[in-house]
């Protein structure tokens, strides 16, 4: 028997969230939905969610999944590493992640977007699995053009 991964439509999943989202000044309540449709639509997840920046950390947002850590010391994890460097975080080896943050210790993979607001990263989107290599070129992509369509929003959010 062979198992087939279905791949993930993140051109639909990208339509969803912006007609969640577009025109809804709530930022909680977008990033509720926004992980809402993640974990519905996303398989093999065991956490999806935000960290919001405040100041040089990062503070728990809306999420799906176990309860998690609370705050983030900047540049600390993989979500600190996200939010200091701007950029895109795919491990496929939580375990091997100098200073990984073990919120859950099923995760085994994990990938976290910045998510930009007038070129400051103000949160990110985080990730985890209980599979080893979850995440795919193919996921980034998509995740990454998920947030812009967040980024899109978030000026109008409070």
């Amino acid at each position: 028997m062979t198992l087939v991964m279905k791949m993930t439509d993140y051109s639909i999943l990208c339509e969803q969230l912006k007609s969640l989202v577009e025109g809804v000044p709530f930022q909680t309540a977008n990033l509720a939905n926004a992980s809402a449709l993640l974990w519905q639509e996303l398989p093999d997840l065991n956490w999806a969610g935000f960290y919001l920046r405040r100041g040089n950390e990062l503070v728990l947002g809306p999420f799906q999944g176990k309860p998690a850590c609370i705050r983030i010391p900047w540049g600390r994890g993989v979500c600190g590493r996200a939010a200091e460097t701007g950029l895109t975080q795919r491990v496929e080896n939580v375990h091997d992640f100098p200073g990984h943050i073990a919120c859950d210790c099923a995760s085994n993979s994990e990938i976290v977007v910045p998510i930009l607001n007038g070129g400051e990263v103000a949160a990110v989107l985080d990730l985890d699995s209980p599979l080893f290599s979850r995440f795919t070129p193919a996921d980034q992509q998509g995740l990454e053009a998920f947030v812009r369509v967040l980024e899109a929003e978030w000026g109008s959010m409070t």
